[in-house]
């Protein structure tokens, strides 16, 4: 160990970034037995520093306390932490969210590799342990798991050490300073220094210790790094097995592999006799293997037994081992000799409560939410994850692109425009060696997992010598992965940095441009579909192309999970909270909210589409059977249950299952026997793909694929009309309807239906009105649709009625209203209402558009009942909200919510809940009174049905400011606009699924009494 006196200079020195660190190494698991490796269970030769730790918070290096770590510096009356945490989830400091600047913007006026010399947080960490019994007389070593940005260490008043480089572990070497009884560990821990201008990722900014903490020993004979090398040959039937080991220094020692398959047979073993060692590869072959791959993850385990010169057993490793060969073939990348498509997310880390302090739970939770939801890969943006959860993506079965901690956005990107005259690392010799070290120190702790396809170059750096460096060394370390970085993109000089050409938010017409202009490289969006709010809409127009072009390879949705923080209001109620609601300045607000699962780890409605736009088994039902085409790459359809269902107008008349086998990379198509149907009404079949037996992720009946088929047998007796008699009242102001129980009256004045009585329960609380507007989504904002087409909104609030007319018939009555509209004298919307004999209502809506008028957000007709009436029973299209444009994983049925289980948990609100296709939906109270809406099933409508008016839901910012519900707001639409999802910064919604003004619209529905 090298003796340093620590200096603050250090946090701004670019060519120091770790004094007295043990060299990075694999996170392979050791033993003293062989039955405690073959359980691989829980290190022994571990000891958890993880729980309270004494704790001192500074704002800045000037006001730390410089001597705390000294033998006799009283601690005792310092508060306490838990490690791990981040110290500004813990009461000390905030937590500041801002994606691409630098958080210090327009507060200090630097340059890299200058920090913010008086606002720099310091947290001063002490942990008094005692040594474990079984580590005594044995070398002591310490790991930190994750600690950001930058640390100093002591031990029992010496200086141990400095590190920076958040997201990998820093191990030190502890022996020469142990006492007996009580040590003293103390670790300063700064929020800033020279790391943070490379960890300018798009999250929020902690610090403190916030991965685990530990205590480790070795045995005598020790491996301290181990890279097991397993492939597959030209036919990817045999394997191969390598494993380079290198000793914690040279001993006498032999050392002995046995390969082990699933069911613990042998199937391999190697050995070398006693030599005086420090580096050895031994090598074995496996004969015919179950290669490794998402669709099944089989896992061999490598035994690794180091003997000392006496032959007796001195360490014992227990590696999991997969066989696999990812290649490059023909300019296309090739999993085990198949071409593969990424059907991936980018996670983030993060828990709403712990921050990046997730827990095993959390990542447990997150692997089978993949897995039940068609995700095969992961992105690890913009960071190394725990340990933790390369393994879980091993065992489940995850590709992994897996990125180093590096993102320098702010230094060459600025409120969009490409600007790189400051830009780092770039061509700056003097920080090869800080990134090469972030570089090092994930290749080596990760290298052993099989789960891992691709190393990144880390995110958003520009371009230049240094990262190309990064890649060449990703190359030479390591020929069995590609190498992925997407900013080549904005400086071509440098385009062999990336094995791949990677684009982030392509439109999908960019895509098939570059696919169709001799492309060099094959594609992926290492970022697309960013969605932030109610999003995800379009996704269909990038899946389409996995099967258009070989060369394009899938992609990465942005992102997995909202990042945001429970907080408490000023009333002491949790709420959800994103950038500025801690007071941080500078901000980007909430554009951390972009998660296909919501903070709190619950699915979000997205996810329906993305579950169905990445199956890798499609199923189109007709009448006669289901055509089944397997995409998967090297399973069949064994392991599930062809599951076939048939509806008529919702329910149930036939239900059939079956085995099927059709093997990967093929179609077939099963003839099925449904029964014959002649009965006139709308019919659905249901095809699905569900689990026979239960697995680590999901339980048996689990459904992973699913198709369906409408069709009409059409009734040719027209319809009767409802018998019964009924009187009209034209007054002055008003028009009465009024039959044996029922009352309906329409004010002149007011311009609209005023009452819907039916035996003596008022259904209309609020009159209906034409509706122009909805509560903008995050998206509709980042392509200012406010600014576009805000005067829908007032229009919505401002029209004019011009007319009223009533129109008397056999058997009904009808009155209509006609508006004028504050946006153009040219547009003229009529409703016209037709009431029958036994109070049920027909409602034909109808606009006449205008040129020259912006697109319109939605054409509907909106009207409020008493909040009692919050349940709904619908046949639609669910049962998750959808859309025009995020509607393909929607299925025709019949399902059943509460009006506000429609206000999604998008963090700020804005339109959600919608429903297309809308056959029927039942709003009723708790008695089960109320009102039936209808439509057509050959021109359904859309429908919201909420607590809170589009403008209520437009003007808060936070859930919290919504109003008490004082009712249910039905909104029936004839057309809504799509939700788009191709960014949330400036892409439109795609043209198909807009609505242009100058055209004439109609819907018209029912609605019954119940």
């Amino acid at each position: 160990m090298k003796l340093t006196k620590p200096n603050l200079s250090w946090l701004t020195d670019v060519g120091v970034f770790a004094e007295n660190r043990l060299p990075a190494h694999s996170d392979h698991r050791y033993y003293e037995t062989l039955e405690e490796a073959e359980a691989i269970a829980p290190m022994a030769l571990r000891h958890d520093l993880n729980g309270s730790w004494k704790f001192n918070y500074s704002g800045k290096p000037a006001d730390r306390p410089e001597l705390f770590h000294q033998l006799d510096y009283e601690c005792g009356s310092w508060s306490n932490i838990e490690v791990p945490g981040h110290i500004q989830l813990q009461g000390y400091g905030k937590p500041q969210y801002v994606n691409t600047m630098y958080p210090w913007d327009g507060h200090h006026d630097i340059r890299p590799p200058a920090i913010p010399e008086h606002d720099n947080p310091v947290g001063s960490y002490v942990k008094y342990f005692t040594l474990p019994d079984h580590m005594k007389g044995r070398p002591v070593y310490i790991s930190f798991q994750g600690v950001e940005s930058a640390f100093y260490l002591w031990l029992n008043g010496e200086f141990i050490g400095y590190s920076e480089d958040s997201f990998t572990p820093a191990e030190f070497d502890l022996t020469p300073f142990l006492q007996e009884g009580e040590n003293k560990l103390a670790v300063e821990v700064y929020q800033r220094s020279t790391g943070s201008w490379l960890e300018d990722q798009d999250f929020w900014r902690f610090s403190g210790i916030f991965r685990d903490v530990y205590l480790y020993t070795v045995p005598s004979i020790h491996v301290r790094d181990l890279f097991v090398h397993a492939d597959l040959d030209a036919a990817y039937e045999n394997g191969s097995l390598r494993a380079d080991i290198k000793l914690a220094d040279r001993q006498e020692a032999a050392v002995y592999l046995e390969l082990k398959d699933a069911a613990g047979h042998t199937v391999g073993t190697a050995r070398s006799e006693v030599s005086t060692i420090e580096a050895i590869s031994l090598s074995m072959d496996a004969g015919q293997v179950t290669p490794w791959s998402a669709e099944k993850p089989y896992l061999y385990v490598l035994y690794v037994s180091v003997y000392d010169q006496a032959g007796k057993l001195v360490e014992v490793i227990s590696q999991r081992v997969g066989f696999r060969k990812f290649e490059m073939i023909n300019k296309i990348m090739h999993l085990n000799g198949k071409r593969i498509v990424f059907k991936g997310v980018n996670r983030h880390e993060f828990n709403s409560r712990r921050g990046r302090a997730i827990t095993k739970e959390d990542m447990l939770w997150d692997i089978a939410t993949l897995k039940r939801n068609n995700l095969n890969a992961v992105r690890t943006s913009h960071y190394p994850n725990q340990s933790l959860w390369y393994e879980l993506c091993d065992i489940y079965g995850i590709y992994v692109i897996d990125e180093m901690n590096l993102e320098t956005h702010g230094s060459w990107q600025k409120m969009g425009a490409v600007e790189p005259s400051w830009n780092i690392p770039a061509n700056k010799p003097e920080w090869q060696d800080i990134v090469m070290d972030r570089a090092i120190s994930m290749v080596e702790r990760d290298k052993n997992h099989p789960s891992i396809l691709i190393w990144s170059v880390g995110n958003e750096a520009y371009a230049g010598e240094v990262l190309l460096n990064v890649s060449n060394y990703f190359r030479e370390k390591d020929p069995s992965r590609l190498v992925h970085y997407e900013g080549v993109f904005h400086n071509r000089k440098y385009n062999d940095t990336s094995d791949m050409e990677s684009r982030m938010y392509a439109k999908p017409l960019d895509i098939e441009a570059y696919l169709n202009d001799n492309p060099q490289k094959p594609y992926i969006s290492c970022e697309y579909m960013h969605a932030m709010g109610n999003s995800v809409g379009g996704m269909h127009k990038y899946t389409e192309l996995e099967q258009k072009y070989a060369m394009y390879q899938g992609g990465f949705i942005w992102d997995y999970i909202d990042q945001v923080i429970v907080k408490k209001d000023r009333y002491g109620k949790e709420f959800l909270a994103f950038g500025g609601d801690f007071g941080d300045r500078a901000t980007d607000y909430n554009f951390c909210t972009n998660g296909i699962v919501y903070a709190d780890r619950k699915v979000s409605p997205k996810m329906q589409e993305v579950k169905f736009l990445y199956q890798n088994i499609k199923l189109v039902p007709d009448r006669q059977g289901v055509k089944v085409t397997n995409e998967n790459l090297f399973e069949g359809t064994e392991a599930y249950d062809l599951l076939v269902v048939l509806h008529k107008e919702g329910k149930e008349i036939f239900r059939g299952k079956r085995n099927i086998d059709v093997p990967a990379q093929s179609e077939a198509y099963v003839t099925l026997e449904l029964p014959s149907v002649d009965e006139p009404g709308e019919y659905v079949v249901h095809a699905s793909l569900n689990l026979k037996e239960s697995t680590l992720w999901a339980e048996a009946g689990h459904e992973v694929s699913f198709g369906q088929y409408v069709f009409l047998v059409d009734d040719p007796a027209s319809s009767a009309q409802p018998e019964g008699s009924f009187r009209v009242v034209d007054g002055d102001v008003n028009i009465g309807v009024h039959g044996r129980d029922f009352s309906i009256m329409f004010s002149k004045q007011a311009g609209s239906l005023i009452s819907l009585n039916y035996a003596g329960r008022e259904m209309i609380a609020i009159p209906p009105a034409p509706l122009f507007w909805r509560a903008t989504t995050d998206n509709d904002k980042g392509f200012s649709l406010g600014f576009d087409s805000g005067a829908w909104y007032a229009a919505s609030l401002t029209r004019k009625c011009i007319g009223v007319e009533l129109t008397e018939q056999a058997g009904s009555v009808t009155v209509t209203f006609q508006y004028k509209l504050s946006i153009s004298a040219d547009v003229l919307v009529t409703v016209a209402y037709t009431v029958y004999a036994d109070g049920s209502l027909n409602v034909k809506s109808r606009y006449e558009g205008a040129t020259g008028l912006p697109k319109l957000p939605i054409f509907a007709l909106s009207f409020k009942v008493p909040a009692d009436y919050f349940h709904l029973d619908w046949y639609a299209m669910g049962p998750e909200e959808n859309y025009i444009d995020r509607a393909f994983g929607a299925r025709l049925g019949v399902f059943k919510n509460d009006a506000a289980d429609n206000v999604s948990g998008y963090v700020v609100p804005q339109e959600s809940g919608n429903r297309t296709g809308v056959r029927r939906v039942n709003i009723t109270n708790n008695d089960g009174h109320g009102i039936r809406i209808t439509a057509p099933a050959v021109q359904p409508v859309e429908c919201n049905i909420s607590p809170f008016t589009a403008f209520e839901l437009e003007n808060a910012y936070h859930h919290y400011e919504l109003p008490n519900v004082h009712y249910t707001v039905v909104t029936v639409a004839g057309r809504q606009m799509g939700v788009g999802g191709d960014d949330s910064w400036g892409a439109p919604v795609h043209d198909e699924y807009l609505i242009k003004a100058d055209q004439d619209l109609a819907f018209e529905f029912n609605i019954h009494r119940l």
